[in-house]
């Protein structure tokens, strides 16, 4: 690669902090040259990487690009002297603590002229990858229905927000961005079961602006990790598992069950199932790989921070339906 290598910094050594590093380091062209955590390096992940005292010291060594992996209600103020000091910026998912912290980021960035994007990792998943381009060549024809079940025990990582803002935000993501549709309305109940301040269980039923339908379940309390996302339409189904990046497609019922007794459990026909052989890069590099690519200009897809900030919307009209029980429109 021609030029001088893109140089990194990190802002936050935590469990995505310490992940960041390491991808970084791995990256052709980039040069990792500090980090700033107020913790230090507790989980020694740094290693001969300078430290710095803070993020004025970070800046010193002159950045091209940074990653923001502090906790949710810090990324505001990191990121605003990020846009200021012109760095291009990668923010953890959620963007921001709220939507109004959210606005901000996007104008002060917009105002600056600096690229920015926001760590929503599971697009940049090749089930959901390849999903996504098969639904867009018509694979499904029209898209009816899409279910996404999100969940796994306590991480032990969180503590300034909820399921909904920490987890459910990659379902509702990924959901706009597979059906290619904003969100219209949401209705949504919550539960705090296990004495943390913040909501650990949430079930949401929303619509998207062209019709599709959406529900998610999405946890802290279940001892069984699962990450799936299913995609009904006319064809038939996909179904992704995330956590294996295993895509499998089932056609609509062409054959009709002649045993009797097989039919009562497996329907009255049966159609192909197809499970894909995908390339499985690791997503978070196949996303930096694509941040690099727009730090230095060229053709890439980031997650911008006005999908970024729908997100965020969504994740408050569902904060705001289980509060009243109503159902909630996400302003556009």
């Amino acid at each position: 690669m021609s030029g001088a290598p893109l140089r990194a910094g990190v802002v936050g050594l935590g469990m995505m902090g310490r992940n960041h590093v390491r991808v970084l380091r791995s990256l052709d062209g980039v040069e990792l040259v500090g980090a700033v955590d107020p913790l230090g390096d507790v989980h020694h992940s740094a290693a001969d990487l300078p430290l710095a005292p803070g993020l004025d010291a970070l800046l010193d060594l002159g950045l091209d690009l940074c990653v923001v992996a502090v906790p949710t209600d810090a990324h505001e103020e990191v990121a605003l002297r990020l846009a200021a000091a012109g760095v291009t910026t990668m923010i953890e998912k959620p963007l921001a603590g709220d939507v109004g912290a959210g606005v901000r980021l996007v104008e002060a960035f917009a105002a600056a002229g600096v690229t920015a994007c926001v760590g929503h990792i599971e697009r940049f998943n090749a089930a959901i990858k390849s999903m996504k381009d098969r639904l867009a060549a018509g694979a499904l024809g029209d898209v009816y229905q899409v279910s996404t079940s999100r969940q796994g025990p306590f991480p032990g990582r969180v503590s300034d927000v909820g399921v909904v803002k920490d987890l459910a935000t990659h379902d509702l993501d990924l959901t706009a961005w597979i059906a290619g549709s904003p969100y219209r309305s949401v209705a949504a109940r919550t539960a705090m079961r296990a004495g943390r301040p913040h909501e650990d269980l949430v079930a949401v039923v929303g619509t998207l602006r062209d019709g599709t339908v959406t529900n998610h379940l999405v946890n802290w309390l279940s001892p069984v990790k699962e990450r799936r996302v299913v995609v009904t339409g006319a064809k038939g189904c996909f179904s992704a598992d995330t956590l294996t990046a295993d895509l499998t497609f089932y056609a609509n019922g062409l054959m009709p069950a002649e045993w009797s007794e097989l039919s009562r459990f497996r329907g009255v026909s049966e159609g192909d199932m197809i499970r894909y052989a995908l390339s499985k890069p690791e997503p978070l590099l196949v996303e930096h790989q694509q941040f690099c690519a727009a730090v230095r200009g060229e053709p890439a897809t980031v997650v911008t921070l006005a999908d970024a900030l729908h997100t965020l919307r969504v994740a408050e009209a569902v904060l705001e339906s289980a509060r009243t029980g109503t159902v909630v429109d996400v302003p556009g």
